[in-house]
Parts: C-alpha cells; sequence; structure tokens
C-alpha cells in the first residue's frame, strides 16, 4: 500500500497502526495538502459482506458526529477491492501507550481526560449512537493534550480479548459492561461502564477484572466487585473513587444516568470540599428479596401439634368472654384520631415549606457567548451567576481569544454552575526573518517550506549595485508577525545595470583609449594608469585593460584600468642588420620579403623590396638577454637566406667589437634553401610563416 493513491489524491505514506479488522495508513491529501489518516479494510475481508457492511457503519457513524474530542471523518471510499475510510491525523500517542510509559497517572491527568471522552459520548449518545468499544486503544492524545476518541461502530474479528456473538461483535473483553458479557442489548450506560474501568487502569496501573480467557473475564463482569481503587493505589482522592464505583456498577440504573451528569461530576471531583467526601454506598436490592434462600431453624413436633390444635378449634364468639363495648361513645375515638392526624399533615406540610424555602436553589438562562471575545464571555457568564472554565483549542481557525463553542448551551442552570468555554488559540503567527542581502531565490524557496504560496510575494525592481535579483528591502520588516494564510510579501530587488562588450583598447595610444571610455560612458580611476616597460608594445600605446577585457560585459558607469607602455626596457638591445640580397636574374626584378622575429615582434613581416640588381638593405631588431633576432629572407615563397643576431651581438657592438657581416645568398641556397623554424637554432638557421605586424610595432 506504501505509495499508493487511494482516489487519486490520498497518497500512501506509511503504516501507523492496525486492528482486527482494519490497517491504518499515514497519508497525505494531495488536493488539500494535509496529513489524513487512512484506514483500510484487511484484505482477508474485502469478500466478506459482514465485515465491509460493519466497515462502513464505523464511517457513517463518526461522520455523523462533529466535536472537539472526537476524531473527524473527512471520506469514504472504495477503489476495486480497497475499503477505506479518510480521516482526521493526530499527532501524538493512544491512552494506552500512555499508561504503559505513566500509570498510575496524576490523578489531574486522569480526570481531564475522562472528562474529555464523557464529553464526547455524550455528544454521541445524543445522536443515539453507542460507542460499545471504549478502551485506552481507541482514544488518542494529541500533543496538545486534547483527547480524541476514535473507531465509533467499529466491528472487530475474534482475537484473544474480544467476544463475537452471532450476528454482533462485543467490544474487548476487559472493558465491555455486564450486559455485554450477558449478550443483552446494550445502551449509552455500557459505554459509561467502560469509560470507569478505563479510569481504573489510569488511575491503578492494571484491569479490574484479570482471568486466563475471555470467558473467564466476562463472569467476573457479571459476579465479582471489583477491588476498590483506593486499596490499589492510596493516592487517589475518595470523590474521584466514588465515580468509578458508580460507573462500574453491575446494574445498569445504578450508574450515571448519563454522560452530562458523569462529565459534571468529573468537573467538580477535585475541589478542595469535594476531595474526601464520604464514600458512596448503594442500596443493596438482595436484602429485600422475599423469595431468596434463607437459613431457618427447624420446626419442633411439639410446635406442630400445637398448631394444629389452633388451627382444627373453631372461633370462639368475643362476646362469650368480655362484656360488650359501649357504643353510646364509639364514635370519639375515631374522630380523636383524625383531628390528630390532620394536625400532623398541616404540620409536616408547613414544615416541608419552609425546608424547601432554605434549599431552593436559584437558576438562570446560560446565555450565549460563542462567537464572542473571551473577556466579554466571562463577563456575560459571571453577570448571570455562572462560573466558567476555559479551554483552548489550538485547531479553530478563529481570531485569537473568541469563543468557539460553549458547554452546556441553551438551558437554564442552577446559579454557580460551571460553563465550559472552548477559546481559539488563534491562527499561529511565524516571525519575519532578515531577507535583506540574500538572494531572491533562495528566499523564495523559504518562503514557500513555510506554506506561503508564490502568489502572496510581490517583486518590485530598482536598479543597484549590487548583483542582479538581491533583496534590498522587504516587507513585512524583519521582526514582525504574520498569518501564513494572509500574508502579502512585498521584496525590492537590485536590477541588472544594462551592459555592453566592451571593446580592445590594446594597442591603442593613450589618448585614443581615453577618449574611448569617455565616449562609452566608462570611468577611469583616478590611479587607473600605470606604465610599464614593454618590448612588444610602442611608447605611449596600451599594454593591459582590466577588469574588462575585450567582448567582457560591462555596464555605463564601471570603471576601468589601463596599463600603458614606457618605451623598452633599459636591457633592450637594438641592431641594425644589413642584409645582402642579389636577384634571381640580374637586371630583372626580384621580390624579397623580410621577416623578423626578435625580442619586439614575432613573424613581423619587416619589409618588401623589389630588387634588380645585388644591394645590402639595413633591418633593425631588438634583442633582450633571453631573446635573439632572426631575420628570414624570401624571395617570393623560398626562403633564401637567414640571419640571426644575439644579445652577445648587441654587447659586441656596444663594446666597439666588429660584429661578423651578413651573408650573402649563394645560388644553391637561393634555388634550393630548405625550411627553417621560426627562432633558430643559434646557427643562423631561422624560417616561420610570417604575421602581420602587430599594433606598436618598431619605429
Amino acid at each position: 500500500m506504501i505509495g499508493r493513491k487511494l482516489g487519486g489524491r490520498y497518497e500512501i505514506l506509511d503504516r501507523i497502526g492496525g486492528g482486527g479488522m482494519a490497517l491504518v495508513y499515514k497519508g497525505h491529501d494531495l488536493l488539500l495538502n494535509r496529513k489524513v489518516a487512512v484506514k483500510v479494510l484487511r484484505q482477508q475481508y474485502v469478500h466478506d459482506e459482514e465485515f465491509i457492511r460493519r466497515f462502513r457503519r464505523e464511517a457513517q457513524a463518526a461522520a455523523s458526529l462533529s466535536h472537539p474530542n472526537v476524531v473527524s471523518i473527512y471520506d469514504v471510499g472504495q477503489e476495486e477491492d480497497v475499503h477505506y475510510i479518510v480521516m482526521e491525523y493526530i499527532e501524538g500517542k493512544t491512552l494506552n501507550d500512555l499508561i504503559k510509559e505513566k500509570a498510575p497517572l496524576q490523578v489531574e491527568d486522569a480526570v481531564h481526560y475522562a472528562s474529555q471522552i464523557a464529553d464526547a459520548l455524550d455528544h454521541a449518545h445524543h445522536n443515539e449512537i453507542i460507542h460499545r468499544d471504549i478502551k485506552p486503544h481507541n482514544i488518542l492524545i494529541g500533543k496538545n493534550g486534547r483527547v480524541k476518541v476514535t473507531d465509533f461502530g467499529i466491528a472487530r474479528a475474534a482475537t484473544s480479548s474480544t467476544i463475537t456473538q452471532t450476528g454482533s461483535v462485543v467490544g474487548s473483553v476487559h472493558y465491555f459492561s455486564p450486559e455485554h458479557a450477558k449478550g443483552t442489548n446494550t445502551g449509552e450506560k455500557s459505554d459509561l461502564y467502560s469509560l470507569g474501568i478505563v479510569m481504573y487502569q489510569m488511575l491503578t496501573g492494571r484491569l479490574p477484572f484479570l482471568g486466563e480467557s475471555p470467558i473467564s473475564v466476562a463472569l467476573k463482569h457479571l459476579q465479582e466487585d471489583v477491588e476498590e481503587p483506593r486499596k490499589v493505589n492510596p493516592l487517589i482522592p475518595q470523590s474521584v473513587e466514588n465515580i468509578i464505583l458508580k460507573a462500574m456498577r453491575k446494574k445498569p440504573e445504578e450508574r450515571y444516568q448519563s454522560a452530562k451528569l458523569m462529565m459534571s461530576d468529573l468537573d467538580t471531583c477535585l475541589n478542595p470540599d469535594r476531595r474526601n467526601e464520604t464514600k458512596i454506598a448503594f442500596w443493596d436490592a438482595y436484602g429485600m428479596d422475599e423469595e431468596r434462600t434463607l437459613v431457618m431453624p427447624a420446626i419442633r413436633a411439639d410446635q406442630l401439634a400445637q398448631f394444629d390444635e389452633d388451627e382444627d378449634e373453631p372461633d370462639k364468639p368475643a362476646w362469650r368472654d368480655e362484656p360488650a363495648p359501649s357504643k353510646s361513645k364509639g364514635w370519639v375515638k375515631p374522630l380523636i384520631w383524625i383531628g390528630v392526624l390532620l394536625i400532623v399533615l398541616g404540620a409536616m406540610w408547613y414544615l416541608v415549606g419552609y425546608v424547601k424555602g432554605m434549599f431552593a436553589v436559584e437558576t438562570v438562562e446560560v446565555p450565549n457567548v460563542v462567537n464572542k471575545p473571551l473577556t466579554q464571555a466571562q463577563a456575560e457568564l459571571t453577570a448571570a451567576k455562572l462560573t466558567f472554565k476555559v479551554e483552548y483549542d489550538a485547531e479553530s481557525k478563529l481570531a485569537k481569544d473568541i469563543v468557539v463553542s460553549q458547554d452546556p448551551s441553551g438551558m437554564r442552570l442552577n446559579v454557580g454552575t460551571k460553563v465550559t468555554l472552548y477559546v481559539s488559540k488563534g491562527v499561529p503567527k511565524v516571525k519575519m526573518d532578515n531577507y535583506a542581502g540574500q538572494s531572491l531565490k533562495d528566499v523564495k524557496l523559504k518562503l514557500l517550506a513555510l506554506g506561503i504560496k508564490d502568489e502572496q510575494i510581490t517583486i518590485t525592481q530598482e536598479t543597484s549595485e549590487n548583483a542582479p535579483d538581491m533583496i534590498l528591502k522587504q516587507s513585512p520588516l524583519a521582526g514582525e508577525e504574520f498569518e501564513v494564510a494572509k500574508a502579502a510579501i512585498a521584496f525590492t530587488v537590485s536590477k541588472a545595470k544594462e551592459t555592453f562588450k566592451m571593446p580592445d583598447l590594446v594597442g591603442s595610444t593613450e589618448a585614443e583609449a581615453k577618449a574611448q571610455i569617455t565616449k562609452l560612458g566608462l570611468k577611469l580611476p583616478v590611479n587607473g594608469i600605470t606604465r610599464e616597460k614593454s618590448y612588444k608594445v610602442a611608447k605611449g600605446k596600451v599594454i593591459q585593460q582590466f577588469p574588462f577585457d575585450k567582448n567582457a560585459d560591462v555596464s555605463v558607469g564601471s570603471e576601468i584600468s589601463l596599463v600603458i607602455s614606457d618605451g623598452l626596457p633599459e636591457d633592450a638591445g637594438q641592431l641594425t642588420v644589413s642584409v645582402a640580397v642579389r636577384p634571381t636574374t640580374e637586371g630583372k626584378d626580384s621580390e624579397f620579403k623580410i621577416i623578423v622575429s626578435d625580442a619586439q615582434y614575432e613573424n613581423f613581416e619587416y619589409k618588401t623590396e623589389k630588387v634588380s640588381k645585388p644591394q645590402n638593405l639595413d633591418v633593425k631588431v631588438i634583442v633582450s638577454p633571453d631573446k635573439k633576432a632572426v631575420i628570414l629572407i624570401k624571395e617570393g615563397d623560398t626562403l633564401v637566406n637567414s640571419i640571426t643576431r644575439t644579445y652577445q651581438d648587441y654587447l659586441d657592438q656596444k663594446n666597439g667589437k666588429t660584429v661578423s657581416p651578413s651573408p650573402s645568398p649563394s645560388p644553391k641556397q637561393q634555388n634550393s634553401g630548405p625550411a627553417i623554424p621560426v627562432g633558430g637554432n643559434g646557427q643562423g638557421q631561422t624560417g616561420g610563416t610570417p604575421s602581420k605586424q602587430p599594433a606598436g610595432g618598431a619605429n
């Protein structure tokens, strides 16, 4: 069943319990987004019409009830061979679990739970529903202390603690009444007997009747007197013991006449003036039975003979032994007795009226205070000379301190009677956190987890220096409380500035770069220009731009800094190399390309010359301590010569030493020169593919 969806809306999450004929699962109502309890008829009974009828009877019985102490029924359905009831899900434990953990319970707690159970039974009995199976297993205790009665009208299969009769199921054997045991019709007072046993177990930690089999326990309900609770737990007040003993009388007429009367007794049993009241006594009808079996003394023979003689002798006339009374005054004595009797009756009438007047109790009409503020309700009850007890209802959707319901209502009560007011705790409020500076996406996830819907959140954008979609302002403010269902959240979030692609300023002159920055609406910081020596970039031109490189997204107003070339480094060596060229056919033009790779350029096409006779071409190169200069001479696409100059050549020239002249291309080199790698090998062999001159080339 786990993971299955019943009726297309109830997803089964986990199993939480089970009984003789049904299993109970924790579920999720996908339509209303709430937790529910789903009771499913066991598979072995899905084809048993009797069990299906009893299962439906439970749903019908509980669905007709609406009370704070009765588990609510939300839905009933059937999907294929699965019969299910969807009920209110209660966070908490059963009274049976609580008894196992803490028995005997505190007297105040036990009385509080019993009073709520009696209230639920009173509501059920008014709706002509008899529970028939009141026991701790069917009593749920919520985390807020609220008692919920469940399993109304349920029929259970035979187990070690359940007795089944033909056509009906009688509740758990340890908790049912003597009339249950007899198999006679059960009524409201049977539920009160079971409640008495539940109270007995809560306060003593044990059941009143135990036996080796259900039958033996049932016979004890019929024949044996219960051990007095105070003998088991001396801490039980006499007033509470009296309630238990009265509820557990074997004859229904000796129990409480209704659940309301039992609840009223429970409400006052812990008052100081009642705790040590006189132990309850019951009239023993057995002692008044004239037909009961008695032990009598035997009749002696002489007594029998005397009796026979008296019986055989005829009656003697009175006139033979006694003188006849005087008839003249025979009316006086009866008249005197009549007069005395009338006087006595008159005195008794007067006395009864006097005593009745002394003990007459004033009654008042109970005002209706439902949906009124608690203070107003208390004032009205006080004005009506009634007292009150307040119980808070955490499940009500009304505003805080509004009376949800009252008990009793619509009737007259004795002055001083206590009225129970069920008051709303109000809709829980959530405190607003400080979300400023957080990402809108993350904050939305947090709010949705609290139950706030997306349509309750309003977003306004505002241009800011912050990253996009960061929260700048919020409403409600941090620390303010709000109701989740009525919340209206407003956020002001940062809006990204409009951006454009950054142009390439590298190679531009300082003036050109500044003009471009101004034109684009960018800013050059006060110390935004630094100068560095450079082999590659000519003096006065841009070496680097940051933090926005070429094609980076940049917005108006952003700051950009520049690195400007301050010319060649101090150790740069400048050499002029004379390159000898000779045409293939003298008198006829040949095109020569000079390609330079040195500390400043890489495969730079230095110049192209057409020559018709042998001549020397001057080529200026720059060398560094770790970078030599390689000059490639090509006639058309054919490499005809290469010249290498090192930093040592520069030092020799600087110190006045003669630098070896450039070798002249030989006919062999000119016709079949090999391809030489760029950079050479230090022996004058260089080559490679020429490239275009970079910005800021040598002058």
